[in-house]
């Protein structure tokens, strides 16, 4: 499984005010959707979230979230070497991703940049 970076995962409470401070350092336009109730700004190596507090909370307890070349090639890796997979792959507005829970409790999303099949 080729790991091809990692995204650091920050929940704000307003994404308007919080935007043009990752962007200017990252040096970057931050790309925008919406998922569930949840506002998403990636900038640069950052995923600014904001929205409601219930959902809010579900996303903190995911570590990081970690760029792979392919989710169907990391879903395998991960569940042949003890991980188990919480939710996905699916696809999402950047790729497919999927959670995973590894062996000592941390829980990560892997990405790739793939459309979905």
């Amino acid at each position: 499984m080729d790991i091809l970076g990692t995204t650091l995962r920050i929940c704000v409470e307003n994404l308007e005010v919080s935007v043009p401070f990752y962007e200017r350092l990252a040096g970057g336009t931050a790309l925008r959707f919406d998922r569930g109730g949840v506002s998403v700004a990636a900038v640069g190596c950052f995923l600014l979230m904001s929205g409601p507090e219930e959902e809010l909370e579900v996303l903190r307890r995911v570590a990081a979230t970690i760029a792979v070349r392919d989710v169907d090639e990391a879903h395998d890796v991960l569940s042949s070497s003890g991980a188990r997979i919480l939710a996905g792959p699916i696809p999402t507005p950047a790729g497919r991703n999927l959670i995973a829970m590894h062996p000592d409790g941390s829980v990560f999303e892997y990405v790739d940049r793939r459309p979905a099949a």
